[in-house]
């Protein structure tokens, strides 16, 4: 009985902090672990990552990309903004001029983050720069 009572005060306990851990508003870092090819998660909306293509070869695949997965709707490749509509959800792409390019693709549907097509939209255009 006493037994019970301790597992059942530590698995409330693991939820607790699981789900401060959750809701605290930390940036997420996950590597690798949701599918993403070589990029991780910095929010409940955004995934980031480097390739060692140069900006146009980004720039080139991203927009491809999104005219095939949506419907791009504004652009401006002087500051390598990029914003489409893709699976009803709002996606943003920001390509970073650096020593290793930087892209940067969030998404949002209505006001809830849509992980799930800024990884898509993420893998395909690192799948574009390779092929």
């Amino acid at each position: 009985m006493v037994l019970a009572r301790s597992l059942q005060r530590l698995a409330v306990g693991v939820l607790l902090v699981a789900a401060l851990g959750v809701f605290s508003g930390c940036v997420y870092l996950v590597i690798g672990s949701l599918g993403v090819v070589g990029g991780y998660v910095v929010s409940p909306d955004t995934v980031e990552g480097t390739t060692d293509h140069d900006f146009e070869s980004a720039w080139n695949a991203a927009s491809e990309v999104c005219n095939i997965m949506g419907r791009v709707y504004k652009e401006n490749d002087k500051e390598g903004n990029l914003e489409a509509l893709i699976n009803g959800s709002r996606v943003t792409i920001k390509i970073l001029e650096l020593s290793r390019d930087r892209i940067r693709v969030k998404a949002r549907r209505s006001f809830f983050p849509s992980i799930s097509t800024a990884q898509d939209v993420y893998v395909k255009i690192i799948n574009q720069l390779k092929g």
